[in-house]
């Protein structure tokens, strides 16, 4: 194998969701760095791979073990960095493992395979052919709700990776946020036995997520349709309208959107009260 890091995707669930390529990677390098070792080594054990090359690599040591890695990779050795699941790096550890050995002038090459977001956003059958991923939302409520005040104009679908313990209030904040009239798809346990992509109106899932306390087990991609256009005003116009209110009490905010985007203060009047309603 050429001396470098390879960055491999894993199974989200079903063990048999890994490609050729990464299994031949997974057994061929000298140094198999993974967030946690033991996951690791079950998934090596079931398909044949001797689990006695790990090291630990996770958020918590990241920094550190990159220096582990370039001087491995300094003196000819080849590394395959996986995460517990999927493709690292995407709201998982590794992409400052890769910037540091990127930085040290050192090759890093992709294995490319399963990712939560792409199979959940296959099998949601939402029209919008652009999409936002951010990942996980803050854990805090009124954090949350800043975030998604940012968002609310975007037409694109958005998709948000979300915990089960975090998964009602988050509902409800999507709700109190988008506003009910949006088409949101909660897919969990992806891959795995009990495998749920259930579409409905944001004003019905956390009444759905409540009819049944298993519906709110593993972990979720939640995505939501965009946002319906707006006559008169412009995504950038919005968007701009919606940081000013962050800082700013409402008759300022408009005030200066209006300068800054020379659209109608009326309108920018009446949707910052629509907005601010929706923030409360």
């Amino acid at each position: 194998m050429e001396s470098a890091l390879y960055v491999v995707a894993t199974p989200i669930g079903n063990l048999r969701d890994i490609t050729l390529r990464a299994l031949d990677i997974l057994a061929a390098a000298d140094v198999v760095a993974a967030e946690d070792t033991r996951n690791t080594a079950h998934l090596l054990t079931h398909h044949g791979i001797g689990a006695n090359r790990l090291m630990a690599v996770h958020q918590h040591n990241e920094r550190g073990a990159a220096e582990k890695v370039i001087a491995l990779l300094r003196v000819g050795q080849s590394v395959a960095f996986v995460s517990d699941a999927g493709t690292p790096a995407v709201s998982d550890p590794g992409a400052l493992l890769v910037q540091a050995v990127r930085a040290a002038g050192l090759r890093v090459i992709p294995i490319p395979g399963a990712n939560a977001a792409l199979a959940a956003l296959s099998a949601a059958g939402l029209a919008e052919p652009h999409f936002l991923f951010y990942g996980f939302l803050p854990n805090k409520s009124a954090a949350r709700r800043t975030a998604l005040q940012e968002l609310c104009g975007h037409p694109y679908t958005l998709v948000f990776y979300e915990a089960p313990h975090r998964i009602l209030e988050c509902v409800a904040d999507l709700c109190a946020m988008l506003g009910g009239d949006r088409q949101i798809v909660l897919a969990r346990e992806i891959t795995k036995l009990f495998e749920t992509i259930h579409t409905c109106s944001l004003r019905d899932a956390e009444a759905w997520l409540l009819s049944d306390s298993n519906q709110q087990r593993g972990e979720f991609v939640v995505l939501v349709s965009g946002a319906p256009p707006q006559a008169g005003l412009s995504l950038e116009t919005l968007n701009t309208l919606s940081l000013l209110l962050g800082e700013l009490p409402l008759k300022q905010a408009v005030q200066l959107a209006a300068k800054i985007t020379g659209a109608n203060r009326s309108e920018l009047y009446q949707r910052a009260l629509q907005m601010k309603k929706q923030a409360e």
